[in-house]
């Protein structure tokens, strides 16, 4: 009898143990969806998005399965991915703010022309900006984990662009609301369009030619559509473009707080800083391509930059303007930008 019971306590102890004291197989398992617009061999999920999300499953000990779907894989447009991410038909996505205009308007701040000295040092002020005035008005919907740009964005035509007066009439595909105002006052008639779509605008001649950094021109075959890269010179990219990687945040806050410590470990200012420094490191090896096929890299001097920078300069002033008919003192948030971002810079 004594033996019998003694088993009994023996079983019920290793029930006990394995239900209350750390056992593996009861811990909360979290699978998460990660929706993006970018191909699957494009080098933002090669080199940032799936890495990051075997960090996130290795520091989880494997509790956080994520899930990818690339090239738009759980349907839709990218210019829904931001509902998508609210609605919960996706738990993380990465895209632009610019997709949605007018929904995070001082995001756009980072978009203006000759803003950005390098991707990392304008990411992470964006991260810093993000916090001082965005968390609880732009992202106050979602829960950000990286808030970063690209590296300068460059002019890809059919034929050279030099100066300014070369974009009159230029069909040219644009990222966001600034940069169509912007082209627009350089003359270009802008085309917006979601980035996967400019191959097949390039082939069948809806548009001339498309702004966008080198590192995606390898996924889109851009080097093999038109021949022509124009460069701004001095220390300030032309325009970048603003990017968010967010999570739903009633999804984040069902996680429990230990699987939330993961999360917050690979998410914010250096999270932010990483994203944009490695995209900027993926332009060398797409500008180098476009140099073995043979294409003309203009590369502007200083003193031709100098005629962009003049002819961009009301693009600032206008939304500036336009800030101020918000409530939003847009001077102000550019200052601040600028001095986020030369701090960055040391």
């Amino acid at each position: 009898m004594t033996d019998t019971r003694n088993l009994v306590k023996l079983a019920m102890g290793t029930a006990l143990a394995a239900a209350f004291g750390g056992g593996a197989a009861f811990a909360q398992e979290v699978t998460l969806r990660l929706h993006s617009f970018l191909p699957e061999q494009a080098n933002v999920p090669q080199n940032i998005l799936i890495p990051w999300a075997e960090k996130v499953e290795a520091e989880s000990d494997g509790r956080i399965d994520i899930q990818l779907f690339h090239a738009m894989a759980l349907g839709g447009t990218p210019p829904e991915l931001m509902d998508q991410l609210v609605d919960g038909v996706a738990d993380i996505v990465w895209t632009l703010p610019g997709y949605t205009p007018g929904r995070f308007p001082r995001a756009e701040v980072f978009e203006l022309p000759f803003t950005m000295t390098t991707a990392e040092a304008a990411s992470r002020a964006y991260w810093s900006l993000a916090e001082e005035t965005m968390m609880e008005d732009d992202f106050k919907d979602i829960k950000p984990i990286a808030l970063h740009v690209h590296g300068p964005g460059i002019i890809h035509t059919s034929d050279p662009v030099v100066e300014v007066s070369d974009l009159n009439g230029v069909k040219l595909r644009a990222p966001t609301r600034v940069t169509n105002q912007m082209f627009a006052a350089l003359g270009a008639t802008p085309v917006g369009m979601p980035v996967p779509a400019v191959p097949e605008a390039l082939s069948k001649g809806v548009i001339d030619g498309t702004v966008i950094p080198w590192e995606v021109t390898g996924a889109l075959k851009v080097p093999e559509l038109v021949q022509n890269h124009t460069e701004m010179g001095g220390d300030k990219a032309l325009y970048t473009a603003a990017f968010v990687f967010a999570m739903n945040k009633d999804k984040y806050e069902s996680l429990p707080d230990d699987l939330k410590a993961v999360i917050d470990a690979n998410s914010g200012l250096e999270t932010s800083a990483q994203f944009g420094r490695q995209m900027q490191e993926d332009d060398a090896p797409e500008r180098e391509t476009a140099l073995d096929l043979g294409n003309n890299v203009i590369t502007l001097s200083d003193a031709q930059t100098a005629e962009w920078r003049a002819a961009a300069a009301g693009t600032i002033d206008a939304w500036i303007a336009e800030m101020e008919g918000k409530g939003i003192d847009g001077a102000a948030l550019r200052a601040r930008a600028l001095e986020l971002i030369e701090d960055a810079s040391m």
